[in-house]
């Protein structure tokens, strides 16, 4: 058997890791001295998520098992600030090892702001609470780019890569032109060199912004508060999605006035507009333009104030289940109800 679980390729030869089949052949056939991760764990670290991982998310668990292979897990910790996690401590095999035997991985490293589209594999500097994840529209595709937030500054997420070694590439020269140490400047180098080499011998593309991902951006109906933007069918008619009566900077502006009412009365009014664009919403799924509702949702999710939970509760579960996005309806339900700053690792011991 391949090193690396090579069964799993049919699986991604649709995808970018297809053409190189026999190119990653060779390279495997090189590495079959490192530290074998036996196919369960692959099959593993999808069941337990129900979303498939793309090839770039074992070839880089490789990559840190050459730099550590007592402790894959950390090896960028000392020198680049990122701890793998999420379906990497599957592959670890931490779930072994955890107390709890009902862990809920809908919610294992789900940050504050963290929509159900997002699933976090890096995480950073926790003063920030920065972290990277796979981003996807539609639970049972593939992600289309890694995205980054830092849930202590707010919802936004940019767009870091569309794999994990253009992710951390673009981490990697950030830090590399902050560190003015000599010695630690010269194994951030060294880092970047391997990696560098092993995603050209993988042929992952390394730019920051992809032709695939400038595809994927044509298909957003919306930015959305948290500015990764939402993916929604629209047909030749136009129908899947209809505007919000709101621009951005007044939904916030809205939301604003709600957090901020005095008492518990001028919060009813200063709900006004919302409950009027849940009627408006109500319209829009009767005529299938299930965006709408996905939109609003999604801000009010993003805004982050408990007051609009309920709301929230009564949009988002609604929306992806209209756009036959199930598990991120269950995702968004879960993680309304135990929605938590910190604490974040379910397989903490």
């Amino acid at each position: 058997r391949m090193a690396g679980g090579g069964k799993r390729r049919p699986r991604g030869a649709a995808g970018p890791a297809g053409e190189q089949s026999e190119k990653n052949g060779a390279v495997k056939k090189r590495r079959s001295n490192q530290a074998d991760i036996p196919d369960s764990l692959y099959q593993e670290a999808e069941t337990c998520y129900q979303l498939r991982l793309p090839e770039d998310f074992y070839q880089f668990w490789k990559f840190c098992e050459e730099l550590d292979p007592e402790k894959p897990s950390d090896a960028l910790v000392s020198s680049v600030g990122l701890k793998l996690v999420g379906p990497y401590d599957i592959l670890a095999g931490k779930h072994k090892k955890a107390k709890s035997t009902d862990v809920n991985f809908n919610l294992h490293w789900r940050f504050f702001y963290d929509p159900p589209e997002f699933q976090t594999i890096l995480v950073g500097d926790s003063r920030t609470q920065y972290h990277m994840g796979y981003f996807r529209d539609v639970p049972d595709e593939l992600p289309v780019w890694v995205g980054a937030n830092e849930a202590k500054k707010g919802c936004v997420i940019s767009q870091v890569g569309d794999n994990v070694f253009a992710a951390v590439k673009l981490f990697l020269s950030k830090k590399l032109k902050e560190v003015a140490d000599k010695k630690k400047n010269s194994v951030l180098r060294d880092i970047d060199e391997k990696l560098t080499r092993m995603a050209k011998e993988l042929g992952y593309s390394l730019e920051q912004k992809t032709l695939k991902m400038k595809q994927r951006d044509k298909k957003v109906v919306t930015k959305a508060f948290h500015g990764a933007g939402l993916v929604v069918p629209v047909d030749k008619n136009d129908v899947g999605y209809r505007e919000l009566p709101e621009t951005n900077a007044n939904l916030k502006k809205i939301c604003k006035a709600i957090v901020d009412a005095p008492t518990d009365e001028e919060r009813v009014k200063a709900f006004a507009p919302i409950q009027e664009m849940l009627t408006f919403v109500q319209f829009a799924n009767d005529e299938c333009d299930y965006g709408m509702g996905y939109e609003l949702g999604t801000d009010l999710f993003c805004h982050g104030s408990h007051y609009f939970h309920k709301t929230v509760g009564q949009l988002l579960p609604l929306a992806y289940t209209l756009l036959k996005r199930n598990l991120f309806a269950e995702i968004i339900e879960q993680h309304l109800s135990n929605r938590r700053e910190e604490d974040l690792d379910q397989l903490a011991p």
